[in-house]
C-alpha cells in the first residue's frame, strides 16, 4: 500500500489529495450508517492519524458533536498529517479515556495497517475504555491488528465498521484480524488500478475472478471421457464413508468417471452404497499402483479414512509417482510425519495437500509457528513443490510460485465431520477436468463454501455434496455473464 501511495504521488497526485480522499471515504461510510451524535476521533502520529483529522473536520461540518484527541501534539506532526491538522479549527483534547465518555461513536485513526509492533502506552488504556454500545469505526484497519498477518499485536480495537483504501489487506481477511474488522468497506481514493502491475501482489481474496479463466465449462459436443477419471482410495470395511463422500463430490463437480477402490471386503461395502461411481476391488498398494498406470485415470485422492498404516503411505507414494493429479488428505498426511520428503521427491504430476492445522504440524513441523495461516501455507508450498490448502475459518491456498488465495466465504457450518473429505473430492474432480492445481484448489475451496451457504445449522457433509450443483451453476452463470470462463 505504501508503494501504491508512492507511485500515485510520483504520477502527480499530491499526498494531501489522497489523504483528503481517504478521510472523505470514511466520512461517507459513517454518515451512510450513523445519525449525527457525539463522536470521539482518535488520531495517531502518522498518516492514519492524518486521515482522522479529515474525518473529524467533515463530521463536524455535517452536524456531529466531534471530540478530537491526538496521540502526538499537533505541532509535532509532519508531512501530510501536519497539513490536515492545520485545517482543523476545533479544540484538541488529551489522548485519555475520558474523551470517550458519552460518545456513541469512536473513530479509530490511530495506527492502521502499517503497525509492526505491540500496542502500548496510552493506546492500551483507550482500547480498554471502549464500552458496550459504543460503535467503533476503524480507519484502514483496527489499531492493534497487523495488516500483513492479521495477528493481534498485544491488544486491538474491535470495529463495527472498517474502511480501507484501494485494496483490502491480508489482515482484513486473516484471523484474528478478520473478527476485529466488522463490516469491511474498500474505498476508491484515486489510486489507479495499474499500480498493481508494478507492485505485483502475491496475495488475493479467493473468488471466481482469480480462477475463472481456467474453470471447466460443459461443452455441447463434449462427453464424459473428455472430463477425466478420478480414483478415490477407501479404507477398511467399516471406514468407507469418507472415501464415498470424496468420490461423490468429484462426480458432482464434473469428473466424467469416478472409481472408488478398496480391498475386496471393503469394496463390497462401497458397492452397496454407490451407484453412479464405479467400484474396483484391489489387493494392496502394489495393485493400486498398477491400477493408476492407466493414464486415463488422471486424478486420485488418497487419505480420507484410509488408515494410519504403512499401506496408506505406500498408496500415497503410488499416487504421487503415477503422474496423475493427486490430492493427499487426512490419514495420508498423518502418515507422512517424518517422511514427507519421500512423497515430495516422488511427485511426477500436480499435487495438492489439504491439511488442517494438526496435520500441517505433522507434515511441516518447522513451519507450524509462522505468524499467519497465509505465511504457513506459502512456506509449505515453496518447500514441498505442492499446492497447499491450509484449512480453517480463513483457509489459505498457496502455490509453489508464491501465489496465495485467502478464502472468505466459508460459513461455520462447514466445521462438521466429512466436510474435508468433500473438499478433497471437489479439488480432484476439477483437476480431472485438467484445471491447474492452484486454480482447482482455490475454486474447490470457494465452491465448498458457496455450497454450504444457506444450508443452515444441521448441515452435514452428505448435504454439502448434494448442494454442489447449485454452487456450480451459480459459478458458471457468473463466469459466462462476465465472459471469464475458459
Amino acid at each position: 500500500m505504501a508503494e501504491a501511495d508512492r507511485l500515485t504521488i510520483a504520477a502527480g497526485t499530491p499526498g494531501t489529495v489522497l489523504m483528503e480522499n481517504a478521510g472523505r471515504a470514511v466520512f461517507h461510510a459513517i454518515v451512510a450508517r450513523y445519525r449525527p451524535q457525539t463522536v470521539a476521533v482518535l488520531c495517531g502520529p502518522g498518516n492514519n492519524g492524518g486521515d482522522g483529522w479529515v474525518v473529524a473536520r467533515l463530521l463536524r461540518d455535517a452536524g456531529f458533536d466531534v471530540r478530537l484527541a491526538s496521540l502526538a501534539p499537533a505541532e509535532r506532526l509532519t508531512g501530510d498529517a501536519a497539513a490536515m491538522a492545520r485545517r482543523w479549527t476545533g479544540p484538541v483534547q488529551a489522548f485519555t479515556p475520558e474523551v470517550l465518555d458519552g460518545a456513541g461513536l469512536i473513530v479509530d485513526a490511530v495506527f492502521g495497517a502499517g503497525l509492526a509492533r505491540a500496542i502500548d502506552g496510552a493506546v492500551v488504556g483507550m482500547i480498554r475504555a471502549v464500552r458496550p454500545g459504543q460503535a467503533v469505526v476503524a480507519v484502514d484497519l483496527p489499531s492493534g491488528i497487523s495488516g500483513e498477518t492479521g495477528a493481534e499485536l498485544g491488544i486491538a480495537f474491535t470495529a463495527d465498521l472498517t474502511v480501507t483504501f484501494f485494496r483490502a489487506k491480508p489482515g482484513h481477511w486473516l484471523y484474528p484480524g478478520r473478527a476485529r474488522c466488522g463490516r469491511l468497506v474498500v474505498a476508491d481514493i484515486g489510486i489507479d488500478a495499474g499500480c498493481l502491475d508494478a507492485i505485483g501482489p502475491r496475495h488475493a481474496l479467493n473468488g471466481p475472478d482469480l480462477w475463472g479463466g481456467a474453470f471447466p465449462l460443459l461443452r455441447t459436443d463434449g462427453h464424459k471421457y473428455d472430463r477425466g477419471h478420478t480414483v478415490v482410495l477407501a479404507g477398511g470395511p467399516l471406514n468407507t464413508g469418507a472415501a464415498r463422500l470424496a468420490a461423490r463430490a468429484a462426480l458432482r463437480c464434473g469428473s466424467g468417471l469416478v472409481t472408488t477402490v478398496a480391498g475386496p471386503e471393503a469394496a463390497l461395502v462401497v458397492a452397496a452404497h454407490q451407484t453412479a461411481c464405479m467400484v474396483a476391488a484391489l489387493e494392496g498398494p502394489a495393485d493400486f499402483a498398477r491400477f493408476l498406470e492407466d493414464g486415463r485415470r488422471n486424478a486420485v485422492v488418497v487419505g480420507p479414512a484410509a488408515g494410519l498404516d504403512e499401506a496408506t503411505f505406500a498408496a500415497a507414494l503410488a499416487a504421487v509417482s503415477s503422474g496423475a493429479a493427486a490430492v493427499l488428505d487426512a490419514d495420508a498426511l498423518t502418515v507422512m510425519k517424518g517422511r514427507a520428503g519421500e512423497i515430495f521427491a516422488a511427485r511426477r504430476g500436480p499435487l495438492v495437500l489439504t491439511p488442517h492445522d494438526g496435520e500441517f504440524a505433522r507434515v511441516f513441523p518447522a513451519l507450524a509457528d509462522l505468524p499467519s495461516r497465509a505465511a504457513r501455507a506459502a512456506a509449505a508450498a515453496r518447500d514441498s513443490g505442492a499446492v497447499v490448502v491450509l484449512k480453517g475459518a480463513d483457509s489459505c491456498i498457496a502455490a509453489p510460485d508464491g501465489r496465495v488465495a485467502i478464502n472468505g466465504n466459508a460459513p461455520p457450518t462447514l466445521a462438521t465431520a466429512g466436510s474435508g473429505d468433500v473438499l478433497a473430492g471437489i479439488v480432484a474432480g476439477l483437476m480431472a477436468q485438467r484445471m491447474p492445481a492452484f486454480e482447482a484448489a482455490a475454486a474447490g475451496v470457494w465452491l465448498h463454501g458457496l455450497a454450504a451457504q444457506g444450508a443452515g445449522r444441521g448441515m452435514i457433509a452428505d448435504d454439502l455434496v448434494e448442494r454442489l450443483p447449485l454452487a456450480l451453476q451459480h459459478t458458471e452463470n457468473h463466469l459466462l455473464g462476465m465472459g471469464q470462463a475458459g
